[in-house]
């Protein structure tokens, strides 16, 4: 089993880093294999709707995007960092993932994420931690993904790597995360390999206010 780990601050070692490889380290204890995935530190662009990735079976734009879309495919969990910009996620983590899942529902009918673990961190200074947090959440929540929580939200706190060493109560919050995600990681092992049958699909409904 494999969980990976997006980084999308703007700094490789920074503060979000610490705090998944708290994460990472709690798995590799518990059999889970981990890799963290930096985002880097160029601008991603959003999604402009140009539907392309129906056609291309990716996105339009060949950037981190598409790299981590065929990482996904191997991976069985998914935790996404970020840190607290303007009391919400880095505009790189919100560009990346609109396309992410846009462009994977449109292609591929979220066959990378559907029932996957997935769980958000978020690690700042002082404030706006837990909006940060709600909003990654919902990317998970709309794409049937089982989210994974803690003990207490999420969230780390400190302006440097080394703070972030020091908030013992963000430590345990994610060392509790990786073990819950373990767990909930060997269940659904556990049910495949016993024959319990995924959910019953049945085709979407959508309904427009304004008609």
């Amino acid at each position: 089993m494999k969980v990976l780990l997006v980084n999308g601050g703007p700094h490789k070692t920074g503060c979000t880093d610490a705090a998944l490889r708290v994460v990472a380290k709690v798995l590799h204890e518990e059999g889970i294999e981990t890799e963290i995935f930096w985002l880097g530190n160029q601008p991603i662009g959003g999604c402009i709707h140009c539907k392309k990735c129906v056609d291309l079976k990716q996105c339009v734009f060949d950037d981190a995007v598409n790299v981590f879309r065929q990482k996904a495919y191997e991976a069985d969990g998914f935790i996404f960092g970020s840190p607290v910009h303007h009391a919400s996620a880095t505009g790189n983590i919100t560009g990346f993932l609109d396309r992410l899942f846009y462009s994977e529902t449109k292609a591929h009918q979220n066959q990378a994420f559907y029932l996957k673990p997935a769980a958000a961190i978020v690690s700042g200074r002082r404030a706006g931690t837990t909006a940060a947090l709600d909003q990654l959440n919902k990317y998970f929540a709309i794409h049937e993904m089982p989210i994974v929580s803690s003990r207490y939200w999420n969230m780390v706190h400190g302006q440097t790597p080394d703070q972030v060493m020091q908030d013992a109560e963000g430590l345990y919050t994610m060392r509790v995360l990786g073990r819950n995600m373990a767990y909930l990681l060997r269940c659904m092992e556990v049910a495949k390999a016993a024959g319990v049958a995924l959910p019953k699909k049945e085709a979407a409904a959508q309904t427009n206010f304004i008609r």
